[in-house]
């Protein structure tokens, strides 16, 4: 489905996406992930559990659990680049959060992008897109779902 968009003069065109979609996270060697496209969210998030701090010789590293859908295996991860920021979570209260940076395939477009690390054990989606990443490159179709998925099923070599 193409549909026009506005361009300013040397920018990539914003492609359309739905409210949800399957994305893969190459780094973290996820595929398929739910995600929720959320324009009111700030931040983008994966849902880990286990999240900690672990000594590695004179500073520390950041361990995490990824959990994906019901039925797939945990992983776990350990990196030393990370940030702890101050987030706002769904109920607009302010919380301290890890943030890792990764990337994420969506809509053929490989984007390396900041995801905060939160329980989202209770949510329908393990991974949220906020605005940050959607800024100056996606518009929102609430009527669509899947778009990126479906338009990695017809072209599966992109």
């Amino acid at each position: 489905m193409k549909r026009p968009t506005k361009t300013v003069s040397g920018e990539r065109p914003k492609q359309v996406i739905g409210f949800a979609d399957r994305l893969d996270f190459p780094d973290l060697g996820w595929n398929d992930i739910e995600a929720k496209i959320d324009t009111g969210a700030y931040t983008s998030a994966l849902h880990c559990t286990d999240v900690k701090l672990v000594p590695h010789g004179d500073s520390f590293r950041l361990r995490f659990t990824l959990v994906g859908e019901r039925g797939q295996k945990k992983k776990q991860f350990v990196t030393d680049l990370f940030q702890y920021k101050t987030i706002k979570n769904s109920f607009g209260q302010s919380e301290k959060r890890f943030v890792i940076q990764t990337r994420v395939l969506i809509m053929g477009r490989l984007i390396r992008a900041e995801f905060s690390l939160a329980n989202r054990g209770t949510m329908r989606y393990p991974v949220l897109l906020g605005r940050k990443l959607l800024r100056n490159k996606f518009v929102v179709d609430v009527s669509l779902q899947n778009v990126s998925y479906q338009m990695k099923q017809q072209n599966p070599a992109s």
